[in-house]
């Protein structure tokens, strides 16, 4: 049955739209911030906070980009005016980082400045390796305009780059706040500067590695990952260190493993939702799909039947 679902993910392509449409409910908050607002107000009655994107990275032109700028600003302020326990995160290439890196910049700075409005925080996600650089480069502009504002952003820093040992330490102190994920990314090797772990379950020494200086320097930390095995060392490692609860959180995807994060709440453990929405749903939904592989197998059946 397992060989079944996987080939089945294999054939996504030739599921109809509607029917993958059906099944993203899981996975996306709908196609407009209404619906955003909703699902997160269901998350928030179990416990868990958020953080919303606004799907659509791959934009054509600044017009486009501003227009996403603007949706985020409409987000947050959608928000406040609900009272909902939810930050935002954005993908810099949503906002013309590959098209023009000022407008770019200019765009995530009216973007933070809207959540400095409403008390509230704005992540800026890590895309593959060709951004890394970038968008390192693009905080750090970011930290240096709002050091005399406010300091409401933070960066995602993903493990199975070996550059991350590197890159975390300008990162680290008190004050900061920082997401850490293992990356989902198949790199292309001339955007890489000093390689990538490929082995899923090697790179999880290296994840807890930088959860610990995260703890060392009393940096905050997001910890992004549905593996169980990973999410118990690091519970392990923060009994250990007598690291408060306070100091760090779990962040999982909207719809994936829901049993593992109602397990970290009854726990007592802080929990980060990431929610999706928008109308360039396809795309993430069957990239969605496809990790997970009955859902593949259950959309073909369903598409076989009709």
């Amino acid at each position: 049955m397992l060989t079944f679902n996987a080939l089945m993910a294999l054939a996504i392509p030739l599921v109809p739209r509607a029917l993958v449409q059906k099944a993203s409910r899981r996975y996306i908050a709908g196609s407009s911030v209404g619906e955003a607002v909703a699902r997160i107000r269901e998350l928030n009655a179990l416990g868990c906070t958020a953080t919303v994107d606004v799907l659509g990275e791959l934009v054509a032109d600044l017009r486009q980009a501003e227009r996403t700028a603007d949706e985020y600003v409409e987000v947050l302020d959608a928000l406040h005016a609900h009272g909902l326990a939810a930050n935002v995160s954005v993908k810099p290439s949503a906002l013309g980082l590959l098209l023009d890196e000022a407008r770019c910049e200019q765009s995530l700075l009216r973007i933070v400045d809207a959540a400095a409005r409403h008390g509230n925080f704005v992540r800026i996600d890590m895309e593959d390796a060709s951004c890394t650089q970038r968008e390192i480069d693009l905080f750090g502009r970011l930290r240096l305009r709002l050091r005399l504002r406010h300091a409401n952003v933070g960066l995602v820093l993903q493990a199975y780059l070996q550059r991350t040992y590197r890159d975390i330490e300008p990162l680290l102190g008190p004050g900061q706040n920082l997401r850490l994920c293992k990356g989902i990314y198949v790199e292309d090797r001339r955007h890489l500067v000093d390689g990538a772990w490929q082995d899923r379950r090697a790179i999880n020494a290296h994840f807890l590695h930088h959860v610990g200086r995260c703890f060392d320097t009393d940096t905050f930390v997001g910890i992004a990952t549905h593996d169980a095995e990973l999410i118990d060392s690091v519970m392990a490692l923060a009994r250990h260190r007598n690291i408060d609860r306070s100091r760090f959180e779990f962040q999982m995807l909207l719809g994936v493993c829901e049993p593992l994060r109602d397990r970290l709440l009854q726990a007592g453990f802080r929990v980060r939702i990431y929610v999706p929405y928008g109308k360039d749903w396809y795309g993430y939904s069957t990239r969605r799909i496809k990790e997970n592989p009955q859902i593949a197998g259950y959309l073909v059946r369903a598409m076989l039947r009709r």
